[in-house]
């Protein structure tokens, strides 16, 4: 199905911590990220893209479980990952114990951005769910802790059928956001991917 920027608007909020609890509470990995073929193939095709061999510094939010911080930490000196639900957050320590070079933190989106600078952000399956104004509010924390030249990545979930705010549409956003450059785009009939820049002259 053809998509049109605006085609599908962001929910009137952002859904709730008490929602991605029950989904944790129900099962450890409530997407089967760490099972289902196409979601390792997009870690891979995630890792893939990547501009640069080695990153000083990764963020990863709404990291779930851990897996794609353990391929991550393989080409960065450092990963801050975290994730909202405190079961994510000791699943994730659980998965990445053997690597001292990754830190699991819980935390919130937009509320709990960190603090200091990262040559490397990578965000998936997440954006969709917030409201207009937390994805704004997140974009723009982002893009402010993202030193000038380094990369965002973001990779989200493309509804095939079409009609819900998707990673499509959350990637619309994204594009728009001032102070970055579009550096790598892939798009398939899972998924979509873009790659941006902070411009070195940005404020």
């Amino acid at each position: 199905m053809t998509r049109a920027a605006g085609d599908a608007a962001p929910p009137e909020t952002s859904v709730s911590l008490d929602h991605f609890i029950g989904l944790y509470e129900a099962k450890d990995d409530p997407w089967d990220v760490a099972t289902k073929w196409h979601d390792r193939r997009k870690f891979a095709v995630t890792v893939a893209s990547l501009p640069r061999e080695r990153y000083r510094r990764c963020y990863e939010p709404g990291a779930s479980i851990g897996t794609l911080s353990r391929m991550l930490a393989a080409r960065c000196d450092e990963v801050l990952t975290t994730d909202s639900v405190p079961e994510a957050v000791e699943l994730a320590r659980q998965n990445t114990a053997d690597l001292p070079n990754v830190r699991v933190e819980r935390a919130e989106l937009p509320a709990d951005l960190p603090d200091g600078v990262f040559d490397l952000v990578v965000i998936g399956d997440l954006l969709y769910y917030l409201s207009g104004d937390d994805l704004t509010a997140t974009l723009d924390g982002l893009t402010r802790r993202l030193e000038p030249g380094g990369d965002l990545v973001s990779v989200h979930f493309r509804d095939r059928a079409g009609g819900s705010y998707d990673g499509f549409n959350a990637h619309q956003a994204l594009l728009a956001t001032a102070g970055l450059e579009h550096v790598v785009h892939h798009e398939d009939e899972w998924f979509v991917l873009d790659v941006m820049r902070r411009s070195d002259d940005a404020a």
